[in-house]
């Protein structure tokens, strides 16, 4: 019988005892995993959250198909412990044996939500420095990727997740990067609207300027989560971007706030703030009442210094960019662009 609920909680294993931050690995040149080709076998993971309809993991399989690509199921993908999909040790135990497999070429994760962070201390690392392969996903999965960052592994993929909709324009933007070998620009589509001017899509410069440095970051409350764990990557001279759902503008200061003063933010190269879904307070004291979130993100990223802008195409949105962690870019503030410097495959 599964439990839920608070009986599933209390019989919980404690999670193991957090014994002080082990020293971030400076941030240089990533492993480069080989590319992605036709045929190639794709393993399946749920680090987080559980799915709530197993007809989402045929879905799953057949977009994964229709790319051209062979879906493998790790070995707990089907456990379920209240709202994670599995124990802890489960979920880390299925990173570690996708990475170990060596007929799996790269890793997706089926869907975001919460658990991943809870995974990262039973993945074995020697494992996943040994064996550089992309691991493709967003949202929580942000917990893995710094968590690879960190721990010194190969460069991965933020983009959707293989439960997402993929849209045409997100299979080209994946295809570029992981099996092209592309250095793309990255810009905004142009909005079909019947207006003198484009609304939707826009970018906005926070402060102006170029800059070139190694792409880190993800969803802002996730990484926020991982400060002072041994789990997030030195960030010094980084482009970070950033992007988040449902949060209102006072949390997405706080999480900023904590950042700063956790001395993530110094030494940064530039910053990109891309899609902030729903990041509204429902209860009014939002933009009408307080500070919008472009006045939130001004006052954290204007006395950096540093070239920054807001409302790059990715995120919690239908269709969005595939962006390598780990790949030396440049950003354009002015023109709200990212351009790769180096592919992402070796």
């Amino acid at each position: 019988m599964i439990m839920t609920g608070l009986a599933a909680l209390m019989a919980s294993p404690a999670l193991p005892a957090f014994t002080g931050a082990a020293a971030a690995v400076p941030s240089g040149k990533r492993i480069k995993p080989p590319r992605i080709k036709p045929g190639d076998t794709i393993g399946l993971i749920e680090p987080a959250s559980a799915s709530d309809d197993p007809f989402d993991l045929v879905l799953v399989e057949e977009a994964i198909r229709a790319m051209g690509l062979v879906p493998k199921r790790a070995p707990n993908l089907f456990k379920r412990y209240g709202y994670l999909a599995g124990q802890d040790k489960e979920r880390g135990a299925d990173v570690t044996a996708m990475f170990a497999d060596k007929d799996v070429k790269a890793i997706f994760a089926v869907r975001g939500g919460w658990g991943s962070a809870r995974a990262l201390p039973f993945i074995d690392w020697d494992v996943v420095r040994a064996n550089p392969k992309f691991l493709i996903g967003y949202s929580d999965i942000t917990a893995l990727h710094m968590a690879i960052a960190a721990k010194g592994g190969a460069v991965t993929l933020h983009g959707p997740n293989a439960s997402s909709a993929w849209g045409k324009a997100s299979v080209e933007s994946f295809k570029r990067i992981a099996f092209d070998a592309a250095t793309p620009l990255f810009e905004n589509p142009k909005a079909s609207e019947d207006r003198l001017v484009q609304r939707r899509w826009r970018t906005i410069k926070i402060r102006g300027g170029k800059a070139q440095g190694q792409l880190l970051g993800g969803n802002l409350t996730v990484l926020t989560a991982l400060a002072g764990t041994p789990y997030l990557p030195d960030f010094t001279g980084a482009i970070l971007f950033l992007e988040d759902i449902d949060e209102a503008e006072y949390r997405i200061d706080r999480m900023l706030t904590q950042l700063g003063q956790a001395g993530v933010l110094k030494g940064l190269a530039g910053v990109v703030f891309g899609q902030c879904t729903n990041c509204r307070d429902p209860d009014g004291s939002g933009p009408s009442g307080g500070f919008t979130l472009n006045s939130i993100l001004r006052q954290h990223f204007e006395p950096l210094g540093i070239p920054a802008f807001e409302g790059a195409w990715f995120g919690h949105i239908s269709d969005q960019f595939t962006i390598p962690q780990g790949v030396m870019a440049e950003i354009d503030a002015d023109a709200g662009t990212l351009r790769l410097l180096e592919p992402a495959v070796s």
